[in-house]
């Protein structure tokens, strides 16, 4: 039997023990629960907006906006007012007017069409300004290096190499037709209802239609070829022999064919004038609409 002073001693011990044990669950509980875990500390942190609410101000203009708009203004001006290209403008006017070809020839667009009738025969023949494009591109390509330094430059005690055109101030240069007879490629379709269309791929130039090739076409859409679809199935059929390679009185025939039904000297010259006219108006037509979204 435990003596009192013995049990006086093992009684503190015992409950000091006790309380320990009790209590050590309550205080691992209450840690757990007090410490955030990882998205609790992610969400404490983030409690500020994570983008400006301040009110967003709309950029000035560049600063190359104004002068852009003033120098297209210029060149708009000096297009409108230059008159250059009157005279052939009232030329091909003229022309049309009192011809047998209506014209199609939309603003902003490159192609132009004309067409007519012949008996019970369906006539098309287009053209796009960009033949006019690329031949200034060509010419530009054309240039070697030694041309670019050696035109419009002299040696001191030599004369100065100049182009002929240069020679000739733009107000003093008279207009004549003839002269601009650059090639342009004319696509020219002679459709006859439920007998399909002939398709000659010409070229206008120096007062005569050119003839590259001839094919015949069951379907007359064909020879249009206005889809892509329809231009690559044109392409898989045989398109004729080579022009050149035809005998001499064949292509006489050929060339007689088109004059009768319209293709003659003076459209062959008309055709690079019109193209000619048409670029300018297409310019001024683009200097007008970029200025105008330059300045807006």
């Amino acid at each position: 039997m435990l003596s009192l002073r013995a049990f006086t001693r093992a009684a503190p011990r015992a409950f000091a023990r006790s309380y320990s044990v009790a209590a050590r669950p309550t205080t691992a509980r209450l840690a757990t629960v007090q410490r955030p875990s990882l998205l609790q500390k992610s969400f404490i942190r983030c409690q500020y907006p994570a983008f400006s609410t301040a009110r967003t101000l709309r950029e000035p203009a560049g600063e190359v906006d104004v002068e852009l708009s003033e120098k297209l203004a210029e060149e708009l001006s000096h297009e409108q007012s230059s008159g250059e290209m009157e005279e052939p403008a009232a030329v091909i006017k003229a022309y049309f007017e009192s011809s047998i070809w209506e014209v199609k020839d939309v603003a902003g667009e490159q192609e132009v069409v004309l067409t007519r009738k012949f008996g019970n025969e369906k006539i098309r023949a287009t053209f796009t300004v960009s033949d006019l494009q690329n031949l200034a591109e060509d010419e530009f390509d054309g240039l070697s290096e030694s041309d670019y330094d050696n035109v419009n430059q002299g040696q001191p005690g030599e004369p100065i190499s100049t182009r002929p055109e240069d020679s000739i101030s733009p107000a003093d240069r008279d207009y004549d037709g003839e002269d601009s007879g650059f090639p342009v490629r004319v696509n020219i379709t002679i459709e006859k209802p439920g007998n399909g269309a002939l398709l000659f791929q010409t070229t206008a130039s120096d007062g005569a239609f050119e003839i590259h090739e001839v094919s015949q076409f069951d379907k007359a859409d064909l020879a249009e070829a206005e889809t892509a679809e329809k231009d690559w199935h044109r392409q898989s059929l045989y398109s004729g022999p080579a022009y050149n390679n035809l005998d001499e009185d064949l292509q006489v025939l050929f060339e007689r064919y088109l004059e009768e039904r319209g293709f003659n000297a003076e459209l062959a010259n008309i055709i690079p004038d019109y193209i000619t006219v048409k670029e300018q108006k297409e310019y001024t037509r683009w200097l007008e609409t970029v200025k105008k979204f330059v300045s807006a």
